[in-house]
């Protein structure tokens, strides 16, 4: 389950920011690049000031900025690869003009979040139903229902913001919603051939929708809405969205594979996503330059979008992250003995290295490599290890539960009604430790959820009951989920300039979706390697789970060492202000 994010109103309004902010500032560069007003086109409550947010004093407040600030900016402009540090006052979008207007709109955008988390309901919790429609499927195979799905959600992250820069976050709304409606009416369809190899592909493309849809909706409210209550309320209620997304799912996909068929649950989906790609014509306000921009570039460059969009970073990218995880998923089903599988990822691997040096010479780069200093890397391993973790206790659990504890799909997803209770509690916790504790200290509190919630699962005896450790985990795995994400954006927040802190989020959501899917490969692996041909499911799962468990320990171990290194240096710092005040 991917955490409820902006579930207290505190904290919601900044990690939208930090969500948005890239594509704020690559969006006003490309449009002055072009000789465009690019005033307009997006916000930033977080640096500028509640008068500056105000229509009326938006021309004032620029021209009023420091000159230093300029003096500095220009002193940046090579580093920073052309990436503007102007923010704009006003917002692209005009705000609904009546209460029905905005109902209906935070609804539809609110929708984007939730049926991204339905997308990984679906196959997590009736996996096992899904599979029995395919002959001599493998757990391997099985695995890809879910993984396939998380991989693409995560791989198209960073090149969907880009895409909304420059043709509109409302048209990626819409494009995003009816992908993900069509591959989710071909999913459903995945019944009929005998072996799953169509279903997984759709699945796969599913993720694509969902990776297009989740940034822009989140783009579309950062504009809408200026600084203020209102808009610490709406991106709350996106938030709210996640945890409810997959148990609201989870039950009905139980409901309609037990009474009804699976496939049913995908069409549903499908038209759903259809309807919601047909109302976001209606219901989304339209935006007000990215046409002037896009016209711009195609009449002064057919060709200019290749460097806007970034193609070869996004080919690169995109290429190396898809054979690396297929690479991983797939060996559980074919074997390492395979040629074919070591030879994608070192494909996957030179493709990765590939972007790094595109990246480089890229003049609007997706990632740019300036970036990754040691907090970034120390709190993306963090991270990557607590949701790697916790993807294969997600998955594992479901499996555990339906296939030897002899629980239905719908008793199974009750088991987790506890959880979207403690992520509130969670999440109230974090957003009143954030002013008060360095954010490294909540990331040791997150991963020790992910540790002790890991360690009661593998340790999990068949014939327990459920008041014991079951409840017990599914309790503290929310404060892993609600409290890690917020407290890393915000570390890579502090670690990065102000033109890249809307990257520090993508990053994040790229580091979660992505080790969620590559980790179930690492588990297959050692899963298919150790469950004795598939004779004793028990020892398989178990060797599975304590894989998630020795991940959540190295996160808990890094997680300790960067909260003492952070620690050392913010005192050697406190000492060198100390003695320059003397």
């Amino acid at each position: 389950m991917i955490p409820d994010l902006i579930s207290y109103a505190g904290f919601a309004q900044k990690l939208g920011v930090a969500v948005l902010q890239e594509t704020r500032l690559k969006g006003n560069i490309l449009a002055s690049d072009n000789n465009i007003d690019g005033g307009g086109i997006m916000s930033n409550p977080d640096i500028e000031s509640t008068e500056s947010s105000k229509p009326a004093d938006t021309n004032s407040s620029a021209s009023q900025q420091p000159v230093a600030e300029h003096e500095a900016d220009s002193a940046n402009e090579n580093v920073l690869r052309h990436v503007s540090t102007t923010i704009s006052a006003r917002s692209v979008m005009k705000p609904p003009d009546s209460l029905l207007h905005e109902i209906c709109f935070v609804s539809v955008i609110s929708m984007g979040q939730f049926l991204t988390l339905t997308g990984l309901a679906l196959s997590v919790v009736t996996g096992e139903l899904i599979g029995r429609s395919f002959e001599n499927i493998s757990a391997g195979e099985r695995s890809w229902f879910a993984a396939s799905y998380s991989l693409t959600v995560g791989t198209f992250i960073l090149v969907a913001g880009r895409l909304g820069d420059l043709y509109g976050h409302k048209r990626m709304y819409v494009v995003g919603f009816a992908w993900y409606g069509l591959w989710s009416l071909l999913a459903g369809f995945g019944v009929y051939p005998k072996t799953p190899a169509f279903f997984i592909t759709c699945r796969a493309f599913q993720g694509v929708g969902a990776g297009l849809i989740l940034p822009n909706c989140l783009a579309i409210l950062g504009q809408t809405y200026p600084p203020g209550r209102r808009k610490e309320l709406v991106f709350s209620i996106f938030g709210a969205m996640a945890p409810a997304g997959f148990i609201v799912a989870g039950i009905f996909a139980a409901l309609v594979s037990e009474r009804v068929w699976w496939p049913w649950s995908y069409w549903i989906m499908a038209i759903l996503c259809f309807f919601l790609a047909t109302v976001g014509l209606f219901v989304i306000p339209k935006e007000k330059f990215v046409d002037r921009m896009h016209d711009s570039v195609l009449d002064q460059n057919r060709f200019k979008f290749i460097t806007l969009i970034d193609i070869p970073g996004a080919v690169t990218s995109i290429s190396g992250l898809v054979l690396i995880n297929f690479s991983w998923n797939q060996a559980p089903i074919v074997g390492w003995t395979d040629p074919y599988t070591y030879i994608l990822l070192i494909a996957g691997f030179l493709c990765l290295g590939a972007f790094v040096l595109v990246e480089r010479k890229a003049k609007y780069p997706l990632v740019p490599t300036s970036i990754f200093t040691s907090d970034v890397a120390w709190t993306l391993s963090c991270v990557a290890c607590g949701w790697a973790s916790f993807g294969i206790a997600l998955y594992y659990v479901y499996q555990f539960n339906i296939l030897l504890k002899g629980d239905s799909p719908l008793l199974s997803v009750a088991k987790w009604s506890g959880a979207p209770v403690t992520g509130i509690i969670a999440g109230l916790t974090t957003a009143y430790l954030l002013s008060r504790v360095p954010p490294s200290a909540i990331m040791v509190m997150a991963l020790s959820g992910f540790l002790i919630g890991s360690t009661l699962l593998s340790t999990l005896p068949v014939n327990q009951t459920y008041w014991s450790q079951m409840f017990v985990l599914t309790l503290l795995y929310p404060f892993g989920m609600d409290m890690s994400f917020p407290a890393a954006t915000i570390l890579l927040s502090n670690s990065m300039p102000h033109e890249h802190q809307g990257l520090a989020a993508s990053l994040v959501a790229t580091a979660v979706n992505y080790s969620i899917s590559i980790s179930l490969g690492f588990a297959g692996t050692i899963e298919t390697q150790l469950n004795d041909g598939g004779k004793d499911i028990l020892k398989g799962y178990r060797a599975a789970l304590y894989f998630s468990n020795g991940l959540a320990s190295l996160g808990m171990l890094l997680s300790l060492v960067y909260f003492a290194a952070t620690w050392i240096r913010s005192r050697r710092n406190r000492g060198a202000e100390k003695e320059e005040s003397v």
